[in-house]
């Protein structure tokens, strides 16, 4: 990120975003699908569904909180005709829930959050996948990873995903500013033999796609600047994690969660999700012990050093707290990070206490 202000057609600069865009595909375990590097948050990859869908297509979201609830509203805009299948809070829906559903209508997309953030909730993709793909191959299954990718298992070719939603600021490690999109052939296909316009400017595959061609066989090209601090920064952490295999990565990310979680429970906590089968290996939604508030427990955490986040979800955002544990925290545990947040937490549940 301390580049100096470079240009996005610099004979330096080509190389580092061609071998960015071969990196994702590392880090996703795919062989030939189409990455897109954009400038924009996570939220645009669900914009870019636009490429995707065409006005009164049906599409199913596997719902597993806000996250889920807004993507839909986000297809909504471009005309689809969006279907729910939900769960209770820190449950997902069962696949005979999904295979029942599947067997009642033709969808031409099926979403699913792989994490939800707002309730700590691990979606079961490659299961989802399985279930769509037996009933419907042709449906295209998307998957919200923006709270995954990095830190919780994905095998693009071998679960037959067809696209992964990403951004960078989570478990890439890198600051907020890159929307990631990773597709199919099966899904690109879809997208070139649709029948109307893609009704976006800026999110049009038509307009992206000849620029990632271009920047991958180190050319350079121009359609919008992309942000070429934040790709470098990119590179270097696609760099560090493809450093080591990815099952891994993975397994780091479930021991330190499951070291997490244990120490969760010893505090007498409890997560929003039902079991650890549901559980995220990158986050913890964490409910609040009763006389405590979100107002108490940021601040007095944040004086120790620890930044958290209150709650997301509509329906009982007040009563529970989030702890993300990925990436370098990690993976290079000589950082103590994970330690630190478990004392402080400790700690100020201790004071809140006596405080009470």
């Amino acid at each position: 990120m301390s580049t100096p202000a470079t240009s996005h057609v610099d004979p330096l600069f080509v190389p580092i975003f061609g071998e960015s865009i071969e990196l994702l595909r590392k880090v996703l375990l795919t062989k030939d699908a189409q990455p897109f590097v954009v400038a924009g948050s996570g939220t645009l990859g669900w914009d870019m569904m636009v490429n995707l869908i065409e006005r009164d297509d049906e599409v199913l979201v596997v719902n597993t909180g806000y996250f889920g609830d807004h993507f839909g509203e986000c297809l909504e805009v471009y005309g689809a005709k969006v279907t729910h299948l939900r769960a209770p809070i820190g449950s997902r829906p069962s696949l005979e829930d999904l295979e029942q559903v599947l067997t009642g209508k033709k969808y031409k997309m099926v979403t699913v959050t792989h994490v939800d953030t707002s309730t700590g909730v691990l979606a079961d993709i490659k299961g989802v996948a399985k279930v769509v793909k037996s009933i419907s191959p042709e449906t295209i299954v998307v998957v919200d990873g923006v709270c995954s990718v990095g830190s919780e298992e994905i095998r693009f070719d071998e679960w037959n995903i067809d696209v992964v939603i990403t951004a960078s600021q989570k478990a890439l490690g890198v600051p907020p500013g890159l929307g990631i999109v990773v597709t199919s052939q099966h899904a690109m296909q879809i997208f070139k033999s649709r029948k109307t316009p893609v009704a976006s400017y800026y999110s049009n595959w038509n307009k992206w796609l000849p620029i990632m061609n271009a920047y991958e066989a180190r050319k350079p090209a121009y359609f919008a600047t992309p942000a070429v601090q934040l790709i470098y920064a990119l590179h270097t952490s696609l760099k560090q994690i493809t450093a080591q295999s990815m099952d891994s990565r993975f397994e780091q990310h479930h021991q330190v969660s499951q070291k997490f979680k244990n120490a969760i429970t010893e505090l007498g906590l409890k997560q929003l999700a039902v079991s650890d089968e549901v559980a995220a290996n990158g986050m913890t939604a964490i409910w609040l012990p009763d006389g405590v508030q979100v107002s108490d427990i940021v601040p007095s955490l944040a004086a120790k050093g620890v930044q958290i986040a209150g709650g997301l979800h509509k329906e009982c955002a007040a009563k529970y707290f989030r702890i993300g544990h990925m990436g370098i925290s990690v993976t290079e545990p000589q950082r103590g990070h994970i330690d630190k947040v478990i004392e402080s937490l400790a700690t100020t549940l201790k004071e809140l206490k006596s405080k009470a």
